[in-house]
């Protein structure tokens, strides 16, 4: 059995969590170690009952806290060598003397304690970065936010999964009536950007959906998206009633689910 549950996703801040048996991994860590310890309680956990942090990229919203959190609680971490090397040379990293790193290939699967963790690469404004599929050996959580366009290489690694967390960024029309500077605009909707509620319902319309026990939203805009809009492309894209798609918010994640 998996059980997941996400204590923020957004712009400000994102970290998802996921137990196999004893082990549990933060994916990413965006909050600062005092909010992701105060949003863990929420969950029923405290920060000495995390294994590990694996990490998709350097952005702030996803690497901020990871170091700081490994440092206070002596919890190792899992990247590839260009997201710690991005992350040096930005002065990210600078708790990583008292921090076990693994750096990781990107296309090679490892395992900490019973999780089973199965990188992919991803198109993104970023120096190595990486999603992830994970698993207890007989079901998937597929996890995929921070792409600009979907390639035949995710599908494959998200086709078949029992369970899915996919990016629906932003709605294009608000985006682009929005008041963001037209740079901003076209890196967010461009090839190496994020996923827009209609790429991601195309591509979770191409998997093979067959085992699906839950789908949820992630990583929307607070300023160029609606959760009624989100929830809608995906619910196309299965054939069932919006109420079923669950969605991941910035202030509250999501609860747990499980895959059993």
């Amino acid at each position: 059995m998996i059980r997941f549950a996400s204590l923020a996703s957004g712009s400000k801040g994102n970290c998802l969590l996921v137990e196999v048996g004893e082990s549990r991994l933060l994916l990413d860590c965006g909050l600062t170690p005092r909010e992701t310890a105060r949003r863990l309680a929420r969950l029923g956990l405290a920060p000495s009952d995390i294994t590990g942090i694996i990490v998709t990229h350097e952005h702030d919203d996803h690497l901020s806290g990871v170091f700081s959190f490994a440092a206070r609680h002596g919890v190792p971490v899992w990247i590839t060598h260009g997201t710690l090397r991005a992350a040096a040379e930005s002065g990210k990293d600078d708790r990583t003397g008292a921090v076990q790193v693994n750096t990781i290939d990107a296309r090679t699967e490892f395992a900490v304690g019973d999780i089973r963790v199965q990188p992919y690469t991803v198109p993104h404004d970023a120096r190595e970065p990486v999603q992830y599929v994970l698993s207890d050996g007989a079901f998937r959580l597929g996890v995929l936010t921070d792409i600009g366009t979907s390639t035949t290489h995710v599908a494959e690694a998200l086709s078949g999964c029992d369970g899915l967390v996919l990016e629906c960024n932003h709605d294009l029309e608000m985006l682009w009536s929005s008041s963001y500077p037209k740079w901003l605009k076209q890196r967010i909707s461009g090839p190496f950007g994020h996923l827009d509620n209609g790429q991601a319902r195309a591509l979770l319309a191409s998997l093979d959906r067959s085992r699906l026990q839950h789908v949820i939203g992630a990583h929307l805009s607070q300023q160029n998206n609606r959760p009624d809009l989100a929830r809608s492309a995906l619910a196309q894209a299965l054939g069932c009633e919006e109420a079923w798609v669950g969605l991941a918010t910035q202030e509250e994640g999501f609860a747990w689910r499980e895959l059993r």
